[in-house]
């Protein structure tokens, strides 16, 4: 199955990616939510003229944002996983850089497996500023 192409998001996308977010974090049992839904979205508005955003799927399944002036991945959440949703934003994230780097969180080996297959290492850990409390993997990769 062929994931749909990714395309740049627009402002009216900033409630859905907020959506997918939000599920993401009420399905994740080891992430205790420490913003609201409301906040998320907010920081999303916040941040939207500052990012290269992405977003796949109508309505929007998933999402990635990357600061173009550090090429530091900020967000990638995917509603589903094994449809090459991840993939295909992380492609177009990867476009026209030599260089990206992410934190991850460290019991999401799920998303730290996938980051390996496409090339990514990881390079340290970051300790989150409270309120966030999981530990980060940073992880690189280079053309």
């Amino acid at each position: 199955m062929t994931a749909p192409a990714p395309r740049r998001a627009l402002p009216d996308d900033v409630p859905a990616i907020a959506g997918v977010i939000n599920g993401w974090i009420d399905a994740t049992d080891w992430l205790p939510r420490v913003h609201s839904a409301a906040e998320i979205e907010g920081f999303i508005r916040t941040a939207f003229d500052l990012r290269e955003i992405w977003v796949v799927g109508d309505p929007v399944e998933g999402y990635v944002s990357v600061d173009p002036e550090t090429a530091r991945v900020g967000a990638l959440f995917c509603r589903r996983t094994g449809a090459g949703l991840g993939k295909a934003l992380l492609d177009a994230a990867k476009a026209g850089r030599d260089r990206l780097v992410l934190h991850t969180h460290d019991p999401n080996h799920a998303a730290r497996r996938f980051y390996a297959r496409e090339g990514f290492v990881e390079t340290g850990t970051h300790v989150p500023e409270p309120p966030d409390t999981v530990l980060e993997i940073v992880m690189e990769w280079r053309r």
